[in-house]
């Protein structure tokens, strides 16, 4: 993760399960005020919405392990340098170890939601869990570091522990949309985050490097990181509208159907009882 593409690998899953999360919860929680509209507003609907997603965690987590450790220059699953006598690329392992425990919630997902051999509960938790070892893996991982690397890294722990708190809830005030679309709006805050501190540290291009001992950079980076978390909750925002919008537009589609079914159903009881 030492470079640009490092951190964009991580910041595209955040900003993919963070924007589907944003356009899922408004639609289940609509879908359940009017199931006649779709599908997904149904226990089987809900239940397939979650096994897609639980597959696609596991895959992505399985994408980025195989990354940090079988890139040239990676670990290749060697932890220890004996012919030197250290470790060998903990950064890479570390960032393994986060993916890993992704990886598990995915599989947690697949089967609470195809077996009865979980309570349905597990889902949240292992997620959870799975947040707050990202965060606790990276709260250490920045030992000896210049001032403005550390300081966008602990900017993006705030994401980290503020999502994992998120689910944690969750786990006892399940499908409550307020915390579904907040863990969301921290979910593509992370992502966009995860991307601007490859920029910052990493800059593509042969750009020009920042300043890591300027307190000026400091300051705008603590600015450009509420810009980001403002990003997201607009597009939170504009993703509930157009659901909302799709939805209605189908309610107004299907209840004229359902009229014309009842009018023949009643037109077909009156000509029995003339018979």
């Amino acid at each position: 993760m030492a470079n640009f593409k490092g951190h964009a690998l991580p910041g595209s899953f955040f900003l993919l399960f963070g924007l589907w999360w944003s356009v899922k919860y408004p639609l289940k929680y609509i879908c359940r005020r009017n199931k006649k509209a779709c599908y997904l507003g149904t226990k089987a609907g809900s239940q397939r919405l979650e096994l897609i997603e639980g597959i696609t965690k596991a895959t992505c987590a399985l994408i980025g392990m195989l990354a940090e450790q079988f890139v040239p220059d990676g670990p290749h699953l060697k932890l220890y340098n004996r012919e030197e006598h250290h470790w060998s690329h903990l950064m890479n392992w570390q960032h393994t170890t986060m993916y890993l425990f992704y990886g598990l919630s995915g599989l947690v997902d697949i089967v609470v939601h195809t077996t009865n051999a979980l309570p349905v509960a597990f889902d949240k938790m292992m997620l959870s869990l799975a947040v707050f070892i990202e965060g606790f893996l990276f709260y250490y991982h920045l030992h000896g570091r210049a001032m403005l690397d550390v300081h966008v890294h602990t900017l993006l722990l705030a994401a980290v522990f503020g999502g994992a708190l998120c689910l944690f809830l969750e786990i006892f005030h399940r499908g409550n949309i307020v915390l579904e679309l907040f863990r969301a709006s921290l979910c593509i805050l992370q992502g966009s985050w995860f991307w601007q501190i490859g920029f910052i540290l990493f800059p593509p291009g042969g750009g020009p490097e920042w300043d890591q001992m300027d307190h000026n950079n400091v300051m705008f980076v603590t600015m450009c990181y509420c810009w980001h978390y403002a990003f997201s909750l607009f597009v939170l925002a504009m993703n509930y509208t157009i659901v909302a919008w799709v939805i209605q537009y189908r309610l107004k589609e299907v209840e004229p159907m359902e009229f014309e079914r009842l009018k023949t159903s009643e037109q077909d009881q009156e000509s029995e009882e003339e018979m």
